[in-house]
């Protein structure tokens, strides 16, 4: 590391040069060949994917995305702009991307409410919404929008519509790094020291968004990955290029050369993001056990960004630290150091004073520390995993108000029509159908059956069913599951051809399902890697095990919180967010990150104490001494984090929002409940303990050096 540091110094004008080619060059690229983001996955084997096969393969014109083109008559009836509507609908069914469209009228009363005030068009594209191109979907809402008149609103409803209006990045992205600049000159007084871990996260920022662009090409990647990727790269960005510059300006307050404070900064703090940055990688890339495709790739790209950050902040922060000098200094310090000379080792200050009273009360500290994380953790035992609808979207948003539309006059359940689809080799096969279709009527929480569909083959039939409940209800998971383990075994006693229950709302269903059932077995793997990586580089078994509990706890509050906001309503109205189950996906991702970023304070905090264990022996000492180091900068690192996660809760978008919270919460409660209060208050409880380790194990794994024994130039 200290040959890494010095050649970053002494070569410091070409590996700048080095960087700025790598960001032109890769930005230029991206936007030459463009992206290619897409929500698709797949779920093998699951009864919904057996259902959709079937559809594409009997009803090839309806295999695409289905939405549907809201109407509301706000003067008269829908019938008084039957021609409106009806020239607009036929427009569109000739667009290209346009498979097929039907306009009320030729639904009859099923597309038209009883009080004739709304109606909707279905629209049948060529191709699923992910594979669908903006242009071609604003074709269709361009088309529709001529009928909407002082008398006809029109809106418009489904995916396809739902990706168009999805806004672009995270408008309260500029206010995160207004308050991110506040909190740095308040930590360093200097605004070159400010302006260093924020350059340097947004320069590594620049490249890694390109990076995942070109990925995308190549690697199935979700389109809220880029945002996801900003949100973890300005993060881990700027609190790894925080410490490599806190500890720094240590040396230069002590007394070291410029480039000798850069070699210490990178062999010791460098140390710990270079082992930090692999952690967090670790914990991403642990998705890809789950074998789930639409996980791989936002694990793989989320990776890219924090080890592009990671090597910035090893290369490129050490030579723009021989650039600035001295001038990460405030004049203040420059000029206290001139006339008063280097400041000693240990300096009293406030996070000294309350190092020595968590060591006088560490019973005490933790047992107030563990109450409040557990209160915390109390909302996360009523997690409903599924997928929120467009009745969350915000309310002024036309998918909203189409969703609301619906409701009004069709039913909630509307929004989430379910498709059973059966085989047909036999009329026995469709007697079934037949049979399956007038049973479902009048079933608790069936609102509408239509009659059986069948193929131009008469291979598939398809009969929809309408629940009376909204897809992210509770009861239409339970009518999901009814259908399938007994309102069809009881009329398929005599036929063998299977039937299926499919549609958006059971394809998510199923979804929750997978994912709930892998996320034992995904926790499991990182916390078994992590304890391992913690055990090698502090030679330890305490250690790893606290710091996995730790994480447990941090997940758990952050999940607390989660629901409190986004299915409680707890100041959901704030970040303009409806109320409704948390998305299924968002636990596995937000682990995956929450351990890289505990695992990140975990190893900052206790590769210091280890530190100062090893040169001083003194478990006590090494605790205060650690606490004390780290605590300043932890702390703005982590109001910092804060800062940036909340910020993106701000979009528009409810998942990123859920990810802002989610993370922001933890990282507010991992920082000043966890590192500041019960990790080091159980450390001095647990004595020599902490650095234990039986002779048979300490022969047997390897060694790694986190941090250098000596806090002097070399």
């Amino acid at each position: 590391m200290k040959s890494l540091a010095r050649f970053c110094y002494r070569r410091r004008w070409w590996i700048l040069i080095s960087w700025v080619v790598l960001l032109i060059g890769i930005n230029m690229l991206s936007i030459n060949l463009g992206s290619a983001y897409a929500n698709s996955f797949s779920l093998p084997g699951t009864n919904s994917t057996h259902a959709e096969s079937l559809l594409k393969s009997g009803f090839a014109s309806k295999s695409g995305d289905v939405d549907e083109i809201v109407f509301q008559a706000t003067k008269g009836t829908i019938l008084s702009h039957q021609r409106s509507i009806d020239a607009v609908v036929a427009k569109i069914a000739k667009l290209p991307d346009v498979s097929n469209a039907v306009t009320p009228f030729q639904g009859g009363p099923l597309q038209i409410s009883k009080d004739g005030k709304i109606a909707y068009a279905v629209v049948y594209f060529s191709k699923q919404s992910f594979l669908l191109k903006n242009p071609q979907i604003q074709a269709v809402e361009t088309a529709a929008i001529k009928a909407r008149s002082s008398s006809l609103n029109v809106q418009f409803a489904g995916s396809a519509f739902g990706a168009l209006s999805q806004p672009k990045g995270s408008p309260g992205e500029i206010f995160g790094l207004i308050a991110t600049a506040i909190v740095l000159i308040l930590a360093f007084g200097s605004f070159f020291a400010m302006l260093l871990p924020l350059g340097v996260a947004l320069f590594a920022l620049g490249i890694a968004t390109a990076a995942t662009t070109l990925l995308s090409h190549g690697l199935s990647i979700a389109n809220f990955a880029p945002i996801l990727g900003s949100l973890i790269g300005l993060g881990v960005g700027i609190d790894y290029a925080l410490f490599i510059v806190t500890r720094s300006r240590q040396g230069l307050k002590r007394g070291m050369s410029v480039e000798d404070s850069i070699v210490t900064a990178v062999n010791t703090s460098g140390r710990a993001v270079l082992f930090a940055g692999f952690t967090v990688c670790i914990a991403l890339l642990g998705m890809l056990v789950l074998q789930l495709s639409f996980l791989n790739g936002v694990a793989i790209a989320a990776s890219l960004t924090v080890l592009i950050t990671m090597f910035a902040s090893l290369t490129l922060l050490p030579a723009f630290l021989g650039l600035f000098s001295m001038h990460v200094l405030s004049r203040k310090e420059r000029r206290k150091l001139k006339n008063d000379g280097p400041e000693p080792l240990i300096v009293a200050t406030g996070w000294q004073r309350w190092a020595n009273f968590v060591s006088r009360h560490p019973k005490k500290l933790s047992l107030v520390a563990l109450l409040a994380i557990v209160i915390i953790c109390v909302p996360f035992f009523s997690l409903h995993l599924g997928s929120s609808d467009q009745g969350t979207d915000p309310a002024g948003s036309t998918t909203r108000q189409a969703y609301d539309l619906l409701a009004k006059g069709f039913g909630p359940g509307f929004n989430g029509p379910l498709q059973v689809v059966g085989v047909i080799h036999s009329p026995k096969d469709q007697s079934t159908l037949v049979t399956l279709a007038q049973s479902l009527q009048g079933k608790p929480d069936v609102a509408a059956v239509a009659p059986l569909q069948i193929s131009k083959s008469g291979t598939v039939g398809v009969i929809y069913v309408v629940p009376k409940s909204s897809p992210e209800d509770k009861k239409t998971e339970q009518l999901i599951a009814a259908i399938r383990s007994t309102y069809i075994p009881a009329v398929t006693t005599s036929s063998s051809a299977p039937i299926y229950v499919g549609g958006l709302t059971a394809i998510f269903v199923d979804f929750a399902s997978i994912f709930t059932s892998k996320i034992p077995l995904f926790v499991g793997v990182i916390v078994l890697l992590g304890c391992l990586l913690l055990m090698v580089a502090f030679r330890s078994i305490v250690i790893p095990l606290t710091a996995a509990a730790m994480n447990i706890f941090a997940a758990g509050a952050s999940f607390g919180l989660v629901v409190a906001v986004f299915q409680w309503g707890w100041g959901s109205s704030l970040i303009h967010a409806g109320t409704g189950p948390v998305e299924s996906f968002l636990p596995t991702i937000m682990i995956a990150i929450l351990f890289g970023l505990s695992m990140d304070y975990q190893v900052f905090l206790v590769s210091r104490m280890h530190e100062e264990w090893l040169n001083t022996g003194s478990n006590e000492e090494a605790i205060n001494r650690g606490q004390a180091n780290t605590g300043r900068v932890i702390s703005a690192a982590a109001l910092i984090m804060i800062c940036v996660f909340f910020s993106f809760s701000f979009g528009g978008q409810r998942v990123i929002a859920e990810f802002g919270i989610g993370l922001g919460g933890a990282v507010l409660m991992d920082a000043f409940i966890l590192r500041t209060v019960l990790v080091p208050a159980l450390m001095h409880f647990f004595g020599n303990a902490n650095w234990y380790m039986p002779n048979w194990l300490e022969k047997t794994v390897p060694h790694l050096a986190v941090e250098a024994t000596e806090d002097v130039p070399v």
